[in-house]
């Protein structure tokens, strides 16, 4: 009985999962046999590996052959497997010295021709073989970028089953005809990102409070909820959060390049995202598209992992099912989402900050006097979201039409994006410098208990939401908030603590007043 090994690697999550593939080729009825929990697109390999096998000039062992897919209790999904499972088979079958392809781990879907095609998730899956102590990956050559930004690992991009099998055999690669790399065909619609690079917050005119929000969203991570009229500027203003925020830092980009590329969302070109996500979901989504899911062989992220790092906008925000805003919730709490399937429970990271807009009425009428619902209407709209949610989002702004006048003025005052982002950085600055050697980034981030008790702040400032708290206007969750709030603004004042007049706008912008 002939016996070869070789490795792959199965993704729950984020997290990769060293897999062992073995195949034993032995006397009985001829046939390939897959074990070990293959979903539908792995049992299917059956036909593509014996396709390519014989297209690259290569026998196809004729006897009975089994294929393992170790540990046999964890689920295995999807065609990256495809490469590992044929140079087992070659392996077993003589064509290949066993020691050659033993430490190896293989990723990519053969197609019939025997070119490796490119798959989704092979950062993650780069990542966990690292962490699993292997130092060698053979990948497709349209993902060596991607998996070349993982440190101290070996490389080894090939564009066919024919010129993986020269290269294990250390023979010259062969002649193989010119054909352009092929991409990954985004599972999700990738965001205009040209359209969106071009854009300035001084492009808003006439929103200064809601500037203000936005660049104190953007200091601290606060999620933030804008309501008013059509043509008011939510959605310009949603979309120039982004360009506040400073670029990610080497592991945050890791980590969100690693979501995108399970999701399949990679840009062409860009195998590392540096740059905050933005995403923004139409309000026909269902909840699996929001927080994510699948089936428990394969779940996918969703848009508030796409979004992680990020801003998650979510315009239209009565329109979407209740249950979809709800679900938001706890993933706001904690910074991740865990999908329960049948016997499988995959978690994907989820720090976004919130941007919700919405317009007063069903109507969306642009004028006060061209509205025609009535108080009860405009009640039972807003109340399609919940009082917990509004109670988890820091600064709720109520915007109107701006004046003539405002809009003269900000012609020449407005502020850039650059400008702003600035104050963002420095703001952002002193707060990792407070919090030097904790877990948390930003504000938002520190657990209530923890905030009272590393950072103290003085009993005046803390008498405007002690009060609130005694009447009852505000919650304990809320007093947590508008704490964090307050520290923001102290930041952006460069002050060492909040001042009291820190704590009132704070508690303000949490009831959602207007100053």
């Amino acid at each position: 009985m002939a016996l070869a090994r070789t490795r792959s690697v199965a993704l729950m999550g984020v997290t990769g999962h060293l897999v062992d593939v073995e195949a034993a080729i032995t006397s009985g009825t001829p046939g390939l046999h897959l074990v070990g929990l293959p979903d539908t697109a792995l049992s299917e390999a059956r036909d593509r590996v014996r396709a390519a096998i014989m297209h690259s000039n290569e026998e196809w062992p004729v006897r009975h052959t089994t294929v393992a897919l170790g540990p046999a209790g964890l689920p295995k999904a999807g065609a990256g497997f495809d490469v590992a499972i044929a140079v087992a088979i070659l392996a077993a079958a003589g064509e290949l010295a066993l020691s050659c392809c033993a430490d190896l781990v293989m990723l990519g879907e053969l197609g019939l021709d025997g070119r490796i095609r490119p798959v989704p998730g092979v950062l993650p899956a780069v990542l966990g073989a690292v962490e699993a102590g292997c130092r060698t990956v053979v990948v497709p050559l349209a993902n060596q970028v991607e998996a070349e930004l993982v440190p101290d690992v070996k490389v080894i991009a090939v564009g066919s089953l024919r010129a993986l099998l020269c290269h294990l055999r250390h023979e010259p690669p062969p002649l193989e005809p010119d054909e352009p790399v092929e991409r990954l065909v985004p599972a999700v619609a990738e965001p205009a990102r040209s359209r969106r690079g071009s854009l300035d917050l001084a492009d808003v005119r006439g929103q200064a409070e809601a500037r203000r929000a936005l660049e104190i969203s953007a200091a601290g991570g606060h999620h933030l909820f804008l309501l008013g009229p059509p043509g008011c500027g939510k959605t310009m203003l949603a979309e120039r959060l982004p360009t506040l925020l400073p670029p990610l830092d080497r592991k945050m980009a890791l980590e969100v390049t690693a979501i995108h590329s399970i999701a399949g969302t990679l840009p062409p070109g860009r195998p590392l995202i540096d740059q905050p996500p933005f995403h923004s979901p139409h309000h026909t989504a269902s909840r699996a598209a929001v927080i994510g899911g699948g089936s428990s062989r394969r779940v996918t992220p969703g848009s508030i992992s796409l979004a992680h790092n990020g801003v998650l906008f979510m315009d239209e925000a009565p329109e979407y099912p209740s249950g979809v805003l709800d679900s938001l919730r706890q993933p706001m709490e904690s910074g991740e989402v865990c999908i329960d399937r049948s016997g499988v429970s995959t978690r994907f990271p989820a720090m976004f900050t919130l941007i919700m807009a919405a317009n007063p009425c069903p109507c969306a009428a642009a004028k006060v006097l061209q509205c025609r619902c009535t108080p009860s209407v405009r009640t039972r709209y807003l109340a399609k979201i919940s009082g917990p949610l509004l109670d988890r989002i820091d600064i709720k702004l109520e915007l109107s039409p701006a004046t003539r006048a405002e809009l003269r003025y900000d012609l020449e005052n407005a502020e850039s994006s650059t400008t702003v982002a600035a104050r963002v950085q420095e703001a952002r600055d002193r707060a990792l410098t407070r919090m030097s050697g904790l877990p948390w980034r930003s504000n938002s981030e520190i657990p209530g208990p923890e905030l009272r008790r590393r950072f103290p702040v003085s009993p005046e400032a803390l008498a405007p939401l002690e009060r609130a708290l005694q009447e009852g206007s505000l919650s304990a969750r809320g007093m947590d908030r508008a704490l964090r709030t307050a520290w923001t603004l102290a930041d952006l004042g460069a002050r060492d603590t909040p001042a009291p007049w820190d704590t009132a706008e704070a508690l303000d912008l949490w009831r959602g007043n207007r100053s």
